[in-house]
């Protein structure tokens, strides 16, 4: 299966750390916001509108306490279908 196949619910895990580019409120750049296989949920999809083609992934990752935090923007290469 392909990422970009994937839905609203689906189980997806961090393919590397993602860290904040500037973009995240109570955040500093560079700030790991979901570490290489941390576990999440897909709960938006979308695009780009200049580059349709270009899908954008809303995904709240699961914490140390397996909480799930708050939704982080994550392009295709960001996920992973399997645990790393």
């Amino acid at each position: 299966m392909n990422i970009t196949e994937l839905e609203i619910g689906d189980v997806v895990y961090a393919a590397k750390d993602i860290t904040d580019d500037g973009s995240m409120p109570d955040c500093s750049e560079g700030q790991v916001l979901a570490s290489s296989g941390s576990r999440g949920v897909i709960v938006m999809k979308g695009h780009i509108e200049e580059t349709p083609q270009q899908a954008v992934f809303l995904v709240r990752f699961e914490d140390e306490s397996l909480t799930l935090g708050r939704p982080i923007g994550c392009w295709a290469e960001d996920l992973s279908i399997d645990r790393q």
